[in-house]
């Protein structure tokens, strides 16, 4: 149960859904007239800038987290309320919130009983069963409304902001902002691969080649050669055959290794721009002879 003791440790704890999922990390408390906490907001999506509202009723702290009865669908798509001013929820956002999450807004009014009664707060009037926030008050809230009982009441409700007051009385403030926290997440944006198929292709060389060709040859006779001119016969017909021979050029292949490619990965680093939406609280302080000034 989230009671007023954990207001200020809320801000910034993850929120997680009824069966374990985190939903996103807590924001903002709005408390009761009786100062109960009841509605807090989530911060989800890319860098949390969305948010929902998310009653606190039935929620538990555990291992530091906040869990809400709820799944993490329904807080998501949750009625879409401005949780990132300072002014008090209309009474149609309260009415809104109360029949999306199924919640029954006299719940609310008998833990401001108490709270009332505790407090020595009177409520008087009669009315049927609403209730709505007003004011502009950037701390408070001024809380009206009525139950069934003939009977209504009046008082202010603290809009908290966790982490910017201390309940123990200190009348200083503190003044927060959000800060863009910026990363980088690693994932697989492509694959490479070496392929090897087989071409084709004509090629000409030019070989030298050899042939044999005849060629007649007359020399006279001489005393140097006229044994050999005698060896034969006298008158006779006869043939003499020469064979001749011519290379041709002759094609094959071989295949040889040429050269080796592989597939190299480098890391190349490059600036990329990247924005969000941050919030920051600002305090202005009303003086008597001054005026309104800002304060930061």
């Amino acid at each position: 149960m989230i009671t007023q003791e954990h207001i200020n440790s809320l801000h910034g704890r993850d929120v997680h859904d009824r069966d374990g999922h985190k939903i996103g990390t807590a924001g903002q408390v709005w408390t009761d007239a009786a100062g109960l906490p009841t509605w807090v907001s989530v911060r989800t999506g890319l860098f949390g800038l969305n948010e929902s509202l998310v009653p606190l009723q039935n929620a538990d702290l555990r291992d530091d987290q906040l869990v809400v009865p709820f799944d993490k669908a329904t807080v998501k798509d949750a009625p879409n309320v401005d949780a990132s001013h300072d002014e008090p929820l209309t009474q149609a956002e309260v009415d809104q919130l109360y029949s999306y999450y199924g919640l029954r807004q006299h719940d609310s009014y008998r833990a401001y009983q108490a709270g009332a009664a505790a407090s020595n707060e009177s409520y008087t009037g009669s009315g049927t069963g609403s209730e709505s926030y007003t004011g502009s008050a950037a701390s408070s809230e001024s809380y009206t409304g009525s139950a069934t009982g003939n009977e209504s009441y009046t008082g202010t409700a603290g809009r908290s902001h966790t982490g910017s007051y201390d309940d123990r009385g200190d009348d200083a403030m503190t003044r927060s902002e959000e800060r863009l926290n910026v990363g980088t997440d690693r994932e697989q944006v492509g694959r490479a691969r070496l392929r090897k198929y087989v071409t084709t292709e004509h090629e000409q060389v030019s070989v030298p080649v050899t042939r044999e060709e005849v060629r007649l040859e007359r020399e006279p006779v001489t005393d140097a050669n006229r044994d050999d001119a005698y060896r034969g016969p006298d008158l006779t017909e006869s043939e003499h055959e020469v064979t001749l021979h011519a290379e041709r050029p002759v094609v094959s292949t071989e295949t040889v290794p040429v050269e080796r490619v592989r597939l190299g990965k480098e890391t190349v680093t490059e600036e990329q721009t990247v924005g969000g939406e941050v919030r920051k609280e600002r305090i202005e302080a009303d003086l008597p002879d001054e005026g309104r000034r800002r304060l930061g």
